[in-house]
């Protein structure tokens, strides 16, 4: 519990970081949306897609109607992504706003090929929101929806869900006045997808996190706090050491295999922690059956 007693201690240090990561991720997310995703006339799918399209409608700043848009989905998800995650959040999307409204305005759209748009707009977009789920934060919108349902449908497809939220690029058919624009904010979403998958959690359906650890116990505790999964603890032995250690089990969406390993580290920084890809998870949280789509 070293770890936690020094993070409990620098409080400020843990902030700076944060505001960091949500400076340079709302860069990076900022330019998604508004240099490559505006500039080319194409929504992204999600929240950020619907303010997009009012944007175009109305001439609404992105950024403050992304804000807006976010209010009920708070509202809505308060109980299931608890309080801390709501301001981590909620800091991110003002900094967010920030940086679409204010800041980029000041700079020229990208005028190229709208493919480049589409591929640079997923790429960028995915690059921020991996910094913003690395300090526990989101940019709001799709993550809060996402979490709501799984929270009350645990066995549902994250794809499905995903693919749903995002029909909103098929709006931008008669709103950007040309199909081109769902194809390209078709690219942008699965280009932003395959960026999170690859730098987060590596492409497969679900991970499975073997951890050798003398704090076993404590681990556990703090897998459970962090991602609500249940831990298998076995006994084992070192061979070299003779020593005894605990052998953690927990299996874990792609999503939550990086929050796994530092909760991990949170708590014994010596450990030993190895993921391995599962094509398929069976069991409570995740399918109910081979059926289950």
């Amino acid at each position: 519990m070293e770890n936690k007693k020094l993070r409990a201690q620098h409080p400020k240090k843990e902030l700076a970081v944060d505001i960091l990561y949500d400076i340079i991720g709302s860069i990076l997310f900022g330019a998604g949306i508004y240099t490559f995703a505006e500039g080319g006339n194409f929504a992204p799918g999600g929240i950020s897609g619907i303010a997009l399209i009012m944007n175009k409608l109305w001439n609404l700043p992105v950024g403050t109607m992304t804000l807006i848009l976010n209010i009920p989905l708070v509202i809505i998800s308060y109980k299931t992504v608890g309080k801390r995650f709501l301001i981590k959040t909620a800091r991110t999307m003002i900094i967010s706003t920030i940086f679409v409204d204010l800041v980029f305005p000041m700079f020229p759209f990208y005028t190229g090929q709208r493919l480049l748009a589409a591929i640079y707009s997923g790429a960028l977009l995915g690059l921020g929101m991996v910094l913003f789920y690395m300090r526990g934060s989101s940019s709001g919108g799709a993550d809060f929806l996402t979490m709501t349902i799984k929270k009350k449908r645990p066995h549902m497809s994250l794809g499905r869900l995903t693919l749903l939220i995002d029909l909103i690029i098929l709006i931008g058919w008669p709103v950007f006045g040309d199909v081109d624009s769902v194809l390209y904010g078709l690219i942008a979403v699965f280009v932003c997808s395959m960026v999170i998958d690859k730098i987060l959690y590596g492409i497969g359906a679900g991970s499975l996190a073997i951890i050798v650890t003398s704090k076993g116990e404590e681990t556990a505790e703090e897998i459970g706090r962090i991602t609500d999964r249940g831990v298998t603890s076995l006994e084992g032995m070192g061979t070299y050491t003779k020593s005894k250690r605990n052998v953690l089990l927990c299996a874990c969406s792609k999503s939550e295999a990086y929050l796994v390993k530092n909760a991990v580290y949170q708590v014994d920084d010596s450990a030993f922690v190895m993921f391995t890809e599962t094509s398929e998870v069976l069991g409570e949280g995740f399918k109910e059956s081979l059926d289950e789509l």
